[in-house]
């Protein structure tokens, strides 16, 4: 582009020549400022993530800097209905349709760092939503597997993370409480919606070591982690939570 320009200003100058300089130029600064607002609006979502990372993540205690890092890469405005895309790094869960939530930045972090994924680990995961937790997750594990009761929200978010470039990840239309069998044991669950007790059924698919971060109750809940032992199970109260119930198909 440089080298046209100059072409342009070293030509002697006729009708012809300057109507296309004319025309080169317009087209030129078209270019620059269009591009110059892409990037700004480019940079300030990078700012807000960054400070969404620093001040509602890290300052409240997550440590895992696999954790972080996934968190400070993926765009949370790409997993939010459009008219909520400036609210996509305020401290809250957003709604996303159906009557379903993308939870608030904290709480995918503390889940996620609570299960304690390696990037040899297969992941289930419990309520797709929007796919936001199930990137997180394929940030930092091999394999991960999403199941989503509502038909629209996994037919939507498959095909967002497909267009985001993840390839480790499936997500199924179907029942959470039934888990995913065909691809057990895992080595880690996270279930994003709140049953009434843990299902035995998501526990008998964990490996033993295996962990699943999980929320449970109706009106007052509390997450839990569920570690699977050779000799049963343990169970740790982690902190109270809101989340929609876990539903099964009518």
């Amino acid at each position: 582009m440089y080298l046209a320009v100059e072409i342009l200003l070293c030509n002697p100058e006729t009708p012809t020549d300057i109507a296309m300089k004319k025309s080169f130029f317009f087209a030129f600064f078209s270019i620059v400022f269009v591009t110059a607002a892409i990037l700004a609006e480019s940079d300030e979502f990078i700012r807000d993530r960054e400070e969404m990372v620093q001040r509602q993540i890290a300052e409240r205690g997550i440590r895992d800097e696999r954790v972080l890092r996934a968190l400070r890469k993926i765009r949370r405005e790409l997993f939010v209905p459009v008219n909520l895309k400036n609210m996509a790094y305020e401290d809250s869960a957003l709604p996303i349709g159906f009557g379903q939530t993308i939870s608030q930045p904290y709480v995918v972090a503390y889940m996620t760092e609570a299960c304690d994924i390696t990037v040899s680990d297969r992941v289930l995961e419990i309520g797709t939503g929007s796919g936001y937790q199930a990137a997180v997750i394929a940030e930092i594990a091999s394999e991960v597997y999403s199941i989503e009761l509502i038909k629209p929200l996994a037919d939507s978010a498959r095909s967002r993370l497909r267009s985001l470039g993840y390839q480790n990840v499936r997500i199924k239309h179907g029942d959470g409480y039934k888990g995913w069998k065909e691809y057990a044991p895992f080595d880690a669950i996270i279930v994003t919606a709140a049953p009434a007790e843990i299902p035995e059924e998501l526990i008998g698919q964990l490996k033993t070591g295996g962990r699943m971060v999980i929320p449970v109750g109706s009106f007052f809940q509390e997450l839990y982690r569920v570690t699977k032992l050779s000799e049963g199970i343990k169970k740790e109260a982690l902190l109270p939570v809101v989340f929609v119930p876990m539903r099964r198909p009518k």
